[in-house]
């Protein structure tokens, strides 16, 4: 297998581990563009989006084979798997999310706001009540590489709520430029969300109903898809690789890699492997002594 060496800088002692892999696995290489990789814990499984090509691959975690899991994803971008263990999807060239249901159906959960088409929806997350939350700029519909040209119908880009119990969605935040990577803290009380135009990463507290308030920056830099680890630390796709942040805001280290991250999710039995895709149509994968988040009320 493919493999270079893990360099790791360490900035402040909250980053300092020891153990973990000491070299970088590439499980995959030959994409234009990955993006939104969603780990499938009950069949040891990653999908992903290799965006310019218009499919999403699959890597199986017992044998190591990668293949297509479907080709005309709609140039799928971000993706995540929902509470009962289906993939959620960013068609970014459809314009619209959907699920993947246990048969391979494919249900469109929202393709349209108040009448008018969403723009190119990017990244997606699920919160433990089940509603989704996806960011919509307008990425897809600057140009042929990744979608296709169009006007925005909406004319703002936003973040959104989705409740798939009742098909309801409403704008949760709707000052950001080109909203991009989300996350929540592993105790879903604040809401971390990328601005990749304005280089920086905000944060907002979350109600109980799921109503935004604050949004203050985090941290400053070019971001894409973020991750919260059981630490609550933010881990964010960054031009230099991966960067790890404290609760505080503070950046505590790095994972360099050779090219930009897009971005990454915590999977393996033991929620710590690190999967990373890039701009360079790679995906990584590196095993750490630190796992990712759970939700709230799922076992621990």
């Amino acid at each position: 297998m493919d493999r270079f060496k893990a360099v790791f800088e360490v900035l402040d002692e909250r980053f300092a581990f020891d153990g973990g892999d000491e070299y970088v696995e590439v499980l995959h290489r030959g994409s234009r563009k990955t993006e939104g990789p969603a780990y499938f814990a009950a069949g040891r499984y990653l999908v992903w989006s290799d965006i310019p090509n218009d499919r999403l691959l699959r890597w199986d975690e017992t044998t190591g084979a990668v293949g297509v899991f479907r080709h005309g994803s709609g140039n799928a971008n971000g993706n995540t798997v929902d509470l009962e263990g289906r993939l959620v999807t960013c068609e970014q060239g459809a314009r619209r999310v959907t699920r993947t249901e246990h048969d391979g159906t494919i249900t469109v959960l929202a393709d349209s706001f108040e009448g008018k088409r969403l723009n190119s929806p990017n990244d997606v997350v699920v919160r433990s009540d089940g509603t989704i939350w996806f960011t919509d700029p307008r990425y897809g519909i600057t140009g042929y590489y990744e979608g296709s040209p169009a006007e925005s119908e909406i004319g703002g880009d936003h973040v959104y709520r989705l409740d798939p119990a009742t098909g309801e969605l409403r704008i949760a935040a709707a000052d950001f430029v080109r909203p991009n990577g989300l996350a929540f803290s592993a105790d879903e009380s604040l809401l971390y969300v990328v601005d990749t135009r304005e280089r920086h990463l905000r944060v907002f507290d979350v109600a109980g109903d799921g109503v935004l308030s604050g949004g203050k920056v985090f941290a400053e830099s070019w971001f894409d898809g973020i991750r919260v680890d059981c630490h609550d630390r933010v881990w964010a796709a960054a031009l230099d690789g991966v960067r790890c942040y404290a609760t505080d805001g503070t950046l505590i280290g790095k994972l360099l890699l050779p090219e930009s991250a897009s971005n990454l999710v915590f999977g393996g039995p033991k929620r710590n492997n690190l999967f990373v895709t890039n701009s360079a149509g790679d995906l990584y994968s590196i095993r750490l002594t630190v796992a990712g988040a759970r939700r709230p009320g799922s076992g621990g």
